[in-house]
């Protein structure tokens, strides 16, 4: 997050908001200054991915599922910008911690053992790394002493849209969203290869809400994508992966979506349709 901030500073903190005398390096000023990147950031790829799902990819269709709530986009999308400024609030704890030196990230691929190929390796390890503590933080988000405090909020949307990818209560969110911050804490991670992979990771958290089922039918069984998702939003305490379906197998919490057996909400709206013809 140095990068962004950097820049920030460099063409718009310095001399336009702060005053000469605060220096750069100060602690509260970074801190107020990731918040506010953070925060403009959020809702900026927030607002711009889940558009374009909502435009593109999602069945306006589902809007008139009898699980859908009344004004549910609206309501997702208050939710959402409701909550992006309090799971700010850790998030640049962490983020202020990697700019002050405390994590692993590092600027120079010339000085890792296999160089460019490092960026993919460290790129695999990451998504399973963080795939693999999402599935029991999110699990232990739907034990009975947590669920209705911190995650009933986002089962709320039974069909999601696009639009309730983010709308989670904020420690919920925040949550969900540690163990992209754990990993460079742990492990090495290129500073522009993590920068990537947190955009990556925000454009995933829109795609498993977006109702295209579509993925290769040789990456079924390993994807966890929004098939799956759509069935844990139905069903609860099902298929609690974010990116594959290893986990889910192993705790014995995987479903096969009901999507590919022809019974997705998309399929209860063809019913209603075929049987109101009818008659």
């Amino acid at each position: 997050m140095d990068i962004v901030l950097n820049f920030a500073d460099h063409y718009i903190f310095t001399p336009y908001v702060y005053p000469a005398r605060w220096e750069e390096t100060d602690p509260l000023r970074q801190y107020l200054s990731l918040l506010v990147i953070v925060m403009a950031g959020g809702y900026l790829l927030y607002l711009s991915t889940a558009s374009l799902g909502y435009l593109f990819l999602f069945d306006k269709r589902l809007l008139q599922h009898p699980q859908m709530l009344k004004d549910q986009v609206k309501l997702e999308i208050q939710y959402a910008c409701w909550s992006v400024p309090y799971m700010s609030l850790p998030t640049c704890v962490m983020f202020l911690l990697e700019v002050r030196g405390y994590s692993k990230l590092y600027d120079n691929i010339d000085d890792t053992s296999l160089g460019y190929l490092s960026l993919a390796r460290d790129a695999i390890l990451f998504l399973f790394f963080t795939d693999m503590l999402i599935y029991w933080i999110h699990r232990g988000l739907h034990h009975r002493l947590l669920y209705k405090t911190l995650h009933k909020p986002h089962h709320k949307w039974k069909v999601p849209t696009p639009f309730a990818s983010h709308a989670f209560h904020p420690l919920d969110g925040f949550a969900q969203s540690f163990p992209y911050h754990l990993y460079p804490f742990l492990f090495p991670l290129h500073k522009g290869l993590y920068l990537g992979l947190f955009l990556f990771v925000n454009v995933w958290t829109v795609s498993i809400h977006d109702g295209d089922f579509r993925v290769p039918d040789t990456l079924k069984p390993i994807v966890n994508g929004s098939a799956h998702h759509t069935d844990h939003h139905l069903f609860f305490d099902y298929n609690y992966g974010q990116f594959f379906t290893l986990w889910d197998r192993i705790g014995g919490s995987f479903r096969a979506p009901s999507a590919w057996e022809g019974k997705a909400p998309i399929d209860d709206i063809n019913r209603m349709g075929a049987k109101a013809k009818r008659g």
